[in-house]
């Protein structure tokens, strides 16, 4: 009986043991195979990730005052001359809204940090685009809010957008 009792003990030692090293086994093939799953996934969205900083970068520039009234001035070459301020801000509110928009999916690609610095940098350079109007006397043309605008906002030292535009390029950076 006792014998009987050992053997079984024995075998129970062994059979515990050889189920410990399967299941470690068993555990650093999931652990490979979740690392080669990773890295293929990796391959297939860095393209999209980079392409996303590209187009957020993009939007960032289009968005600055100076290239969005050089943008106006491609399309309708009278408008500073012709149309009103309050025209002219309308235009300006609208392209950072339009780009935004057009933009927004790419947030599914790029930090949530980022992602924050980009709608503050959108909703500050609107906040600038408004509070110029507010400085300027009512007769004010649309040439001389140009003006004020493109020269108050590079006067402002570090924009929001260039803190944007600096943060989304080492971003990227570090991905690569």
């Amino acid at each position: 009986m006792q014998t009987a009792l050992l053997i079984i003990s024995a075998l129970a030692v062994v059979f515990f043991g050889l189920w410990l090293i399967q299941h470690s086994q068993f555990r650093n093939e999931e652990k490979k195979r979740q690392f080669e799953l990773k890295r293929e996934s990796q391959k297939s969205v860095s393209p999209i990730r980079l392409r996303a900083y590209e187009r957020l970068a993009l939007l960032l520039e289009r968005t600055k005052p100076e290239h969005m009234l050089i943008e106006l001035q491609q399309k309708e070459p009278q408008a500073l001359q012709t149309w009103s301020v309050g025209q002219v801000q309308q235009y300006l509110l609208q392209t950072i809204r339009a780009e935004f928009d057009h933009n927004q999916s790419q947030q599914v690609y790029v930090s949530d940090e980022v992602w924050d610095l980009i709608v503050g940098a959108r909703d500050q350079t609107a906040a600038f685009v408004i509070s110029i109007v507010a400085q300027l006397p009512p007769e004010a043309t649309a040439q001389v809010y140009a003006t004020t605008l493109v020269s108050a906002f590079a006067s402002n030292g570090t924009t929001p957008t260039d803190k944007a535009l600096e943060f989304l390029k080492n971003e990227a950076k570090e991905m690569m």
